[in-house]
């Protein structure tokens, strides 16, 4: 799939968004309530919400944490009802932004979100300006032998695998997310990381000028509460990235 590869662009730079532990840990969180307000408190029967909890674990979030969560998306304890929809813009550059929100307030996350746009250079789309880019994909970062990626990603229904330094990204159906993990796991491979994401289609070029001010952008949206995720399609390469990083 053309451009995802680059995806692991914004991922390289998530440490310094992890630092910030406790707004990471309430994302986390608030991703799981939803889950299960939506679809049950069971994981078993609930994709979404088992991919919710793994990621948190993976995050080291505490169990008694995901545990309330759980608990109050499913109405046993008192919850807050989450809207879940997209916000669609540019960042300098042309680079395209799909922005996920998690939102209790609607007007807040608007308000947010343009400001952020405003601030730092970027313009707020319609509905579907940028939308039909990315498509929602299992994303696996993992690490280990070339042969035995190949083999467990593909045998478990990966659709793609792709070097990317010394580990590999393995892409596949957002369902299939879950087997693919575990046949790589049970292979012995390293997983460094496994979401479901919203994966680019075409990627765009961004030089060392233009660099900095659309990081700046995806740093800024990211760091606001109820953005839980920014997807981007840019393409900068490795010592740029590690200029301005």
């Amino acid at each position: 799939m053309a451009g995802h590869s680059k995806w692991a662009n914004i991922k390289h730079r998530k440490g310094r968004q992890d630092a910030k532990r406790g707004k990471l840990f309430a994302k986390l969180i608030r991703a799981i309530e939803a889950a299960a307000r939506t679809g049950g408190g069971d994981p078993t029967g609930n994709s979404t919400l088992a991919t919710a909890i793994q990621k948190a674990k993976d995050a080291s979030v505490p169990k008694d944490n995901i545990e309330r969560a759980v608990a109050r998306g499913s109405g046993e304890l008192d919850g807050v009802d989450y809207e879940e929809f997209y916000y669609e813009g540019y960042a300098p550059g042309g680079v395209a932004l799909y922005v996920h929100i998690l939102t209790d307030n609607r007007n807040r996350a608007a308000s947010d979100v343009r400001s952020a746009f405003n601030k730092n250079n970027g313009s707020l789309g319609e509905p579907g300006s940028v939308g039909y880019l990315f498509e929602q994909k299992g994303y696996i970062l993992a690490e280990g032998d070339e042969e035995t990626v190949m083999i467990a990603a593909l045998d478990a229904g990966a659709e793609d695998i792709t070097e990317s330094g010394d580990q590999w990204e393995v892409i596949s159906a957002a369902g299939d997310l879950a087997a693919v993990r575990e046949a790589l796991e049970n292979a012995g491979m390293t997983i460094a990381q496994a979401e479901v994401s919203q994966i680019a289609s075409t990627s765009v070029p961004v030089d060392a000028s233009t660099a900095p001010q659309v990081l700046r952008l995806v740093d800024a949206l990211e760091d606001l509460d109820d953005v839980q995720s920014v997807y981007a399609n840019f393409d900068i390469p490795d010592e740029v990235l590690a200029e301005v990083s």
